[in-house]
């Protein structure tokens, strides 16, 4: 079975699993990992957004 992703979609899959993996390592109990997670998936969805309109921007 082979898999067709967006780009899109492919940094939006690695900033979910990353950012679990970053809550996971970095903090002790659950409440702070989960936080800690979604603070750190919210930052990398901002990023791919905002280097994407500077790329579109860029480009024209």
């Amino acid at each position: 079975m082979k898999m067709n992703l967006s780009h899109f979609e492919m940094a939006f899959l690695f900033a979910f699993f990353v950012s679990i993996v970053l809550g996971i390592t970095s903090k002790k109990t659950q409440q702070e990992q989960i936080r800690y997670g979604l603070y750190c998936f919210g930052y990398f969805i901002l990023a791919l957004f905002g280097v994407g309109w500077i790329m579109k921007l860029g480009h024209g």
